[in-house]
Order: structure tokens, then sequence, then C-alpha cells
């Protein structure tokens, strides 16, 4: 039977509205109409109670969570425990994201999403690599010995997904444009990160069909005054999406804001690099052998080095509101429109409208999560 969700404050292309009712057959939004059209009569009512209904969020940037980190164990019952552990903090869609790994690492991760999607696995939109094709020299956390320079193989293999989004970080200055653009060819999209490439070359990467950048600010060249870096390249250019890591840690929230402030307004959108302690009682996790423990909230190596992070969903929608000085309405879009739009999924999903696919996500008075749809499905 449809549901009607009623006695909700619903973020439309407007603003939020307290005078609709939300239509919801199947998968889909089939309307939005008056709270006192007699066709909600016919529906199964859900009573919202007041709370805010917003479009699900869509993390790009989800390398684990449920105590599970997809590099070490990239199969579908990882994805499975990874999709659960997020969806409690309203992320209704997301990417599975493999660091830098070996070839048959990635192959296995590739296999596991297909699969993942074929069933039908809420919440899986295709998957993220990060990786190989990476700067040494701003190499993060990842390992340095598991990068590789890009050639016929590689990028058959980084594109073999064939059912859902294919998300590519790379350095542009260690891959050739014309495997850029190969890449992009072959339906990828492009993102700039752990990069130490100079303003040109990163112009050269957008020019060759890079669509966006990789947590903006980290593991990149800086802003400096002679020298713009891949910073200056992103905040310069219209067109490209930027990625954003708002934990208070990653970036300064000054720094967030003049990114805010620089690129027109959608082209900035929340990710959380969340690593398996999100959704998990056990801060500890092994990367490439190490064990790695968040404290206070903060994920790091022995080196020191950023190490992903323990942030979810919400959290990272609240802090937008809070360090960045935005609204719900602005902080919901950047976890949910504006990365449907960079993952070209803007005419399907990210809004609540007629037409799009019913992931929402039902939050309380204090911005909890109480509720998520994904499909129309709570389940």
């Amino acid at each position: 039977m449809a549901t009607a969700f009623v006695n909700g404050r619903v973020l439309t292309d407007q603003g939020f509205r307290d005078d609709l009712a939300v239509l919801v057959e199947g998968h889909t939004i089939a309307d939005l109409i008056s709270r006192d059209d007699k066709r909600i009569d016919a529906r199964n009512r859900h009573d919202l109670a007041g709370a805010y209904l917003l479009p699900g969020f869509i993390d790009c940037q989800v390398n684990g969570g449920g105590g599970v980190l997809f590099n070490n164990d990239p199969d579908i019952e990882a994805l499975r425990r990874i999709g659960q552990a997020h969806r409690r903090f309203g992320t209704t869609g997301y990417l599975p994201t493999l660091i830098s790994d070996d070839a048959a690492v990635m192959r296995r991760a590739i296999a596991a999403v297909r699969e993942a999607i074929e069933q039908r696995m809420p919440g899986v939109l295709g998957i993220h690599l990060e990786g190989p094709y990476l700067a040494p020299a701003r190499k993060g956390t990842h390992d340095a010995g598991k990068f590789r320079t890009t050639d016929a193989q590689e990028i058959e293999l980084a594109t073999s997904l064939d059912n859902g989004c294919t998300l590519i970080t790379l350095a542009p200055e260690q891959v050739p444009a014309t495997d850029i653009r190969a890449l992009v060819a072959r339906g990828a999209i492009v993102a700039a990160g752990h990069t130490a490439g100079t303003y040109e070359q990163i112009r050269a990467g957008l020019d060759a069909g890079v669509r966006g950048f990789t947590h903006l600010y980290n593991a990149m060249s800086a802003l400096q005054g002679r020298e713009p870096g891949a910073v200056g390249a992103a905040l310069e250019d219209r067109d490209s999406w930027c990625g954003i890591i708002v934990d208070g840690v990653h970036v300064h929230p000054a720094s967030l804001r003049v990114a805010l402030a620089a690129k027109p307004r959608g082209k900035v959108f929340l990710v959380t690099d969340a690593m398996p302690p999100v959704g998990a009682d056990d801060p500890s996790y092994a990367l490439y052998g190490e064990i790695i423990t968040a404290r206070d909230g903060v994920v790091r190596n022995a080196a020191g080095a950023l190490a992903g992070s323990a942030l979810d969903m919400i959290t990272a929608v609240r802090n937008a509101m809070s360090m960045l000085g935005i609204s719900l309405e602005e902080a919901a879009r950047m976890a949910s429109t504006y990365p449907a739009a960079f993952l070209g999924l803007g005419r399907t999903h990210g809004r609540i409208a007629a037409g799009y696919r019913a992931d929402l996500v039902a939050l309380d008075a204090g911005l909890d999560v109480v509720a998520t749809w994904i499909g129309g499905s709570s389940e």
C-alpha cells in the first residue's frame, strides 16, 4: 500500500514546509500534496510527529563502519555491515571507498560492489577508488608501496564496475591527460586528491576531465601567494565540486568558510572519510597491518597522519551548522542534493520531489536521526 508521510517539516526545493504530505509509492516519491488532500485517506499514514523530513544523506567517501574496513574485507558482508552502521546516522546512499591497494584487492572490491548492487543492497551506489594513482609526497595514511601508474590494464580494471557509479581519486600530475580522458570516457568520475601538483598541473587535469576534489585542503598542495597549488585551482574553478570533512580536525573551520565563499552554491558537499569506529563499540582497527585507535573522535596512525575519521553524516551536518554558520536547510543539501549532483544522480536522488527515489531521513528537534527510508523501506 502507498504511504503518506504527514505532520512533518518537509525540506522542499523552496525550503521547509509544514503544510505538505509526501506520497510514496513503491521506491519512489509520487507527489507532494496539501496535508488536507483527500488522497491521503487512501494511503497508509506515517505520522512524523513534527520531525524534519530531509532527503537521505549521500556519502561519497566511506572507508568503513560497524567495525569493518573495506580494504581488509572487500566482500558483500562487509558492505552490509558498513551500510547498516552508517544508516543509523542518516546515510541512505554511499560509495564504499577502497584506499590504495593491490590490483587483486581492487578486483575483489569491485566484484563485491557489483554483487551488492545486483542484489539491491540498501545504500550501495557504486565504488570510490581512492588511489592507487597518487603522489608519494602527499600520501597521507596511504601506503606508497601500493601506488602504481596507469596503463591500459589499470584503466580497464578501475572502470570495470558496470552497474553503479565509479569515483576515482588520483593525482593529476601522476596520470597523463590522455589516461584521465580515457577514464572519463569509460564512465568514471575523476577527482583530484593526494596530489602535490602545481596549479598548472591541476588546471591541466581539470581540462582533461577532473570533476572534483577529494577532501579539499587535506593531502594536496596548498594555496600560497605565488603558487596557488591544488587548493587554489579548486577554489577558482567554477565547475568542479569539492568534498569537505567538517570535524574541526581535518580543516580549520575558517578555511572551510573560505571555500564556501569562493565556490558557487552547490559545489561543496559533505563527506565523512569514515573508518571502522563509526557505529562500532571498538575504537581500534587494522590498516595496512598497523593497529590504529580513534581517540576523542580523531583517527591518526603511528606517524601522526590523519587516518580517515570517526565522523558520521548527521554529525557532519550539525558541525556544518555550528562551525560554518549555515542553516539546517543548506547543511542538509550539502549532505544530499549536492553530492547527488556530483555523482550524476541529480535527477533521481537528493531531493524530496515527485519522481525522485524515496530515500529519506527524519530528524527530531535536537537533530538526531529518528528514522530512515531507502527506496521507501524502513527495513
